[in-house]
């Protein structure tokens, strides 16, 4: 599986606008001001996930996982996976049609 952007294959992989050798992540007019179709707005679960985020996590249950996965103990359990699956997909459409 790959990742990436389709469209930068698109567009002879170009990548993001850089003023003065530094990648800005900005797009500008020749005015030098922000366009409106650079401008971000976050929903509110966005917002919240965001600032609930503590930057922590478990070092020991990440390395136990680590040794399961390298060791070939690791078990995936699918029929979890698909009940959050289907649990998420049907929170999404609420929220589109609420």
């Amino acid at each position: 599986m790959k990742i990436g952007n389709p469209l930068d294959k698109a567009v002879g992989g170009l990548g993001p606008r850089t003023e003065g050798g530094s990648t800005t992540g900005k797009t500008s007019s020749a005015s030098g001001s922000v366009s409106e179709s650079a401008k971000v707005t976050l929903s509110n679960v966005a917002s919240g996930l965001i600032s609930a985020a503590d930057g922590s996590f478990d070092a020991d249950k990440v390395s136990s996982v680590k040794n399961a996965i390298d060791s070939g103990t690791y078990q995936v359990n699918p029929e979890v996976i698909a009940d959050k699956l289907i649990t998420n997909a049907k929170e999404l459409l609420q929220g589109k049609q609420g």
